[in-house]
């Protein structure tokens, strides 16, 4: 067991926590299983629902928690999809107006991890919208990100992990979050420290890994019925 506070602590705190748990008897916390990742069959999951918007998730297999290449990763996703100045929105939505909301983001887990763009899109230009996506992805791979884009991606995503410590409730999120997932807790100084040695160089590696010659996937809610319709775009 892992107790986390935050906030105004005062003396007899350890006392305290021995009255309440310390008749919990010890016992080995043991390992979870080795994940068991599905066959792969169609990257294609469509659930067929009448709609004014298509609703889709794009994305592949992406790296667990602890991982050395997370805070590159982390910067992919905010230059791709993180905010109104992204990638992403600026060209779904902004120049082209193919949706009404666009992202992207990762999920890692202890042994398995996703990285994905999600979007709200017109149903007419559903596949446009895909194809756009698609390429943003992969001119990552292709092209270095300027400079001075990643300096405004690094500043956002600094910005939002300090904000998120200004509560007691972050703090306690962020610290157990570590040392239950991670066994050790990195101080949020070296977490900055981590965003700041992210070079040009390691996004465009991390994009080229994630998005040449992987296996995409892809799940659509809307007016469809023909998941080959959207396998060609994939395959494209």
């Amino acid at each position: 067991m892992v107790v986390g506070l935050g906030g105004r602590i005062e003396d007899g705190l350890s006392e305290q926590l021995e009255e309440l748990f310390g008749g919990i008897e010890p016992r080995p916390t043991g390992q979870p299983t080795d994940v068991q990742l599905p066959p792969d069959t169609s990257p294609v999951l469509l659930h067929t629902k009448d709609s004014e918007q298509a609703h889709l998730i794009l994305g592949v297999r992406g790296y667990p928690i602890g991982h050395p290449n997370r805070y590159a990763l982390q910067l992919l996703a905010v230059v791709l999809g993180g905010g109104m100045s992204s990638r992403l929105f600026t060209e779904v939505r902004e120049r082209r107006g193919l949706g009404y909301y666009v992202h992207a983001g990762n999920t890692a887990y202890t042994d398995a991890g996703t990285f994905y763009s999600s979007a709200g899109v017109d149903v007419e230009r559903v596949d446009e919208a895909i194809t756009t996506i698609l390429g943003e992805m992969r001119k990552m791979a292709a092209e270095p990100v300027p400079a001075d884009e990643l300096e405004k991606a690094r500043g956002y995503a600094k910005g939002r992990f300090v904000l998120r410590l200004e509560s007691p409730q972050g703090t306690i999120q962020y610290g157990l979050r570590r040392e239950v997932l991670e066994g050790e807790i990195e101080e949020p100084e070296d977490l900055l420290q981590r965003l700041d040695e992210v070079t040009v160089e390691d996004v465009q590696r991390v994009a080229q890994d994630l998005f040449e010659d992987r296996r995409l996937y892809l799940a659509v809610v809307g007016p469809f019925d023909d998941p080959a319709r959207f396998e060609k775009l994939l395959a494209a």
